[in-house]
């Protein structure tokens, strides 16, 4: 025998908050990504974000990179990035068939992610373009080497609590230009090398004007943008 469900007033209540909650969030507005990422971290901070199981966590992490993308259209290059950023933003991005088209649809705004797993040293090409920058690193809750990086037109401050991405075609050891650039204070560690080019995580928020960097290994070098970390 079939029977009926009953309807749950008390979920549908909360069912009912949850969606006045996000109309109201939507309409607000999106923020920056390195406002986002300061925003975040108070909000894991307080005993509701603490109380939430792992599973509310992602649901937590899930919903805000929605709501993030407010900030713009998305495009995606890469079979990682794409998984990536299905995850934290959802399904509805554009797909880049070549590093080239996430790079210039970034520039006509919104974001773009892209694989930094891949032999394509596309990182390398923001050296020449200064209205690019990287903004933020995937996955983002994992302090590990990122396998994902995401670049937007928008400008990133510090948030506390950051990672630097550093470009070089020095053809020096990567030990060796480590022990360059800790001579100078700074704590790097070699992400990438691809098409006579490396990229290097420098430890914590540096400017692309940052004195320590004067003299660094080769000819063609530079920051490429910031991302936060949590």
């Amino acid at each position: 025998m079939l029977v009926e469900p009953t309807l749950d007033e008390h979920l549908l209540e909360l069912d009912l908050q949850l969606l006045e909650a996000l109309r109201a969030r939507i309409e607000a507005g999106g923020r920056a990504p390195d406002a986002d990422a300061i925003a975040m971290r108070q909000l894991l901070e307080t005993s509701p974000a603490k109380a939430l199981s792992p599973l509310g966590h992602s649901v937590l992490r899930a919903v805000w990179g929605r709501l993030e993308k407010q900030s713009g259209p998305l495009t995606v290059w890469g079979t990682t990035a794409h998984r990536l950023a299905a995850d934290r933003y959802g399904l509805a991005h554009h797909t880049a068939n070549e590093p080239e088209d996430a790079l210039a649809a970034a520039r006509k705004g919104g974001r773009a992610i892209l694989d930094v797993g891949k032999s394509s040293a596309w990182w390398g090409r923001l050296l020449a373009m200064p209205d690019l920058r990287v903004v933020g690193a995937l996955p983002e809750f994992l302090r590990e080497a990122p396998w994902a990086l995401v670049v937007s037109t928008e400008a990133s401050g510090p948030t506390g609590d950051d990672v630097t991405f550093w470009v070089t075609d020095s053809p020096q050891p990567e030990s060796r230009i480590v022990t360059a650039l800790s001579d100078a204070g700074l704590a790097a560690t070699m992400l990438r090398s691809a098409g006579g080019l490396k990229l290097f995580v420098l430890a914590g928020y540096v400017q692309a004007e940052d004195g320590r960097l004067n003299g660094a290994p080769g000819t063609l070098s530079g920051v490429i943008g910031a991302a936060p970390l949590f």
